[in-house]
């Protein structure tokens, strides 16, 4: 496991443990499955993303301040520079960049998300969160499955769902997918 992730994992923890809840009530209260919940914790699985939006949104903090333990501090605006998003979670068949790391107290996650072409011959890995989320296609395409409904996206395709359904996606044909993604 790697340092960032040990370090995403003891800022939830402590969260939890200022205000004196369990994991396991944590978990119930969020709406998470208490066994999935504590193999985040325990770092056998990462937090996906839509996950951490939620844990920062119930304790009131930042996804940056989550994510890297840095305050988000910027209240007008946030300018980020083409390649100079920070990346926030390492997932084997994604990558994100957040777009916005920096504005103090949003009101949704923007992320450039890259899903790599080595999945095409994998199986969609589904997860679920609190939430609703938007995903619009920039470059390759994606096979995306929400509540069992599989669908094919390319550029200029959007999806708008509940991100409480399981849902996932995967680039297929020749080459990576990139695509906007909005956790609200």
């Amino acid at each position: 496991m790697s340092d960032e992730i040990s370090d995403i994992i003891a800022r939830v923890k402590l969260l939890r443990e200022i205000e004196e809840i369990s994991a396991e009530t944590f978990a119930r209260e969020l709406g998470f499955d208490v066994e999935r919940y504590k193999t985040w914790e325990a770092g056998e699985e990462e937090f996906p993303i839509g996950v951490l939006v939620e844990i920062a949104s119930r304790f009131k903090v930042d996804l940056t301040e989550l994510v890297t333990g840095k305050a988000s501090n910027l209240r007008t605006f946030c300018l980020t520079r083409a390649n100079k998003a920070p990346e926030v979670s390492r997932r084997p068949m994604y990558t994100y960049w957040n777009l916005a790391y920096n504005f103090h107290r949003k009101k949704a996650e923007p992320f450039l998300v890259e899903a790599s072409a080595d999945t095409a011959d994998k199986p969609i890995s589904l997860n679920t969160h609190p939430g609703q989320e938007f995903d619009y296609v920039l470059e390759g395409r994606l096979l995306i499955s929400i509540g069992g409904h599989e669908m094919e996206l390319g550029p200029g395709d959007s999806v708008y769902y509940d991100s409480q359904e399981p849902h996932g996606m995967k680039a297929i044909g020749e080459g990576r997918a990139r695509f906007l993604a909005f956790v609200f």
